[in-house]
């Protein structure tokens, strides 16, 4: 079964009675269809305005929920014939970070995501989704391979942020991260980037610096957690969902603010309601960006990239607008 959010309750409830009337008719010689009718149209405008005018904090949860789909999850219905490769040639394997080559629509690409578990044991195994510098480094290892053959990179971003432990900074994790977003910004093929959950601080840039970055459409992206930046701002984590509100961490607010290219839309209530539709909405997006971007030079792919970093933001050589006089 499909866990429940707090703000979907009224439509689970509802969902419910219909199957409970559903149900009844089935064993009493009773006609319920009009009922049936008129609770089917109440739910349907339910869900329009429960998941159409969802609230930040309502994204949060969607992008958390236990249930939606990994990164293996959507390599097994995007690709055919993946083979994982395992390790960064210096430390050991991260669990953390799935690598390997594989084939989308018979074009051969290297793919690479942050993968966390479907449960305790399997999220102890990953870490949580949280990579350790080994992580990062098997990613840029399958990223100079992907150069050396000509293979487009597509990277899945789905993690809290990277392993802040002790050991992980001992084998340089901030060096690990930066070595990434320094190598990402001038690599020869195409690098297509897509934000499939969580997108915490830098341990989702350092799969991030691409030619283009789309986002599910319940998907968040940020420096910092709403719950970090509750406790910094207000020293108050309870005060997450208000963080959540002026952080602009949603698709919507990062698609206006011109930090992400696409949002893909998601089924109705989240992409863990239907693996295969949800593949076949980013199959949608990812086919295109691949057929803008394979037509490029090394030259301009490169130059693409840092023109797209270098728009980001705004600001004022003015010094009124600063209040300097």
């Amino acid at each position: 079964m499909v866990g429940e959010l707090e703000f979907e309750k009224p439509v689970i409830e509802l969902r419910k009675k219909i199957a409970e009337l559903k149900e009844f008719t089935k064993n009493a010689d009773v006609d319920l269809s009009s009922e049936i009718e008129k609770l089917e149209a109440r739910l349907e405008k339910l869900e329009k305005d429960i998941y159409e005018n969802m609230k930040p904090w309502d994204r949060v949860q969607i992008a958390r929920h236990p249930g939606r789909p990994t990164t293996l999850d959507y390599i097994s219905v995007l690709f055919n014939d993946f083979f994982e490769c395992h390790g960064d040639r210096t430390f050991g394997d991260d669990e953390a970070i799935v690598a390997g080559v594989a084939k989308y629509h018979g074009l051969p690409v290297t793919v690479i995501g942050h993968q966390r578990g479907k449960d305790t044991k399997e999220n102890i195994r990953r870490n949580f989704g949280m990579p350790h510098p080994e992580g990062y480094r098997k990613a840029l290892r399958l990223m100079y391979q992907a150069e050396k053959f000509r293979r487009p990179i597509i990277c899945f971003i789905d993690t809290k942020g990277a392993y802040p432990g002790k050991a992980a900074e001992e084998r340089g994790q901030s060096e690990a991260i930066a070595k990434n977003l320094f190598e990402m910004a001038s690599l020869k093929v195409p690098v297509v980037c897509i934000v499939i959950g969580e997108g915490g601080s830098g341990g989702a840039l350092a799969l991030g610096v691409g030619n283009h970055l789309h986002m599910l459409e319940n998907s968040t992206y940020s420096v910092i957690s709403p719950e970090g930046a509750a406790a910094i701002l207000w020293k108050d984590a309870s005060l997450a969902k208000k963080a959540a509100e002026s952080m602009k961490i949603t698709a919507p607010d990062l698609k206006e603010l011109g930090i992400i290219d696409e949002i893909i839309p998601e089924v109705k209530g989240g992409a863990h309601r239907d693996l295969k539709k949800q593949a076949e909405e980013i199959d949608q997006i990812l086919y295109h960006s691949l057929q803008e971007l394979t037509k490029m030079s090394e030259e301009e792919l490169i130059e693409h990239r840092y023109a797209k970093f270098k728009s980001i933001g705004e600001f004022s050589t003015e010094k009124e607008s600063i209040g300097v006089k």
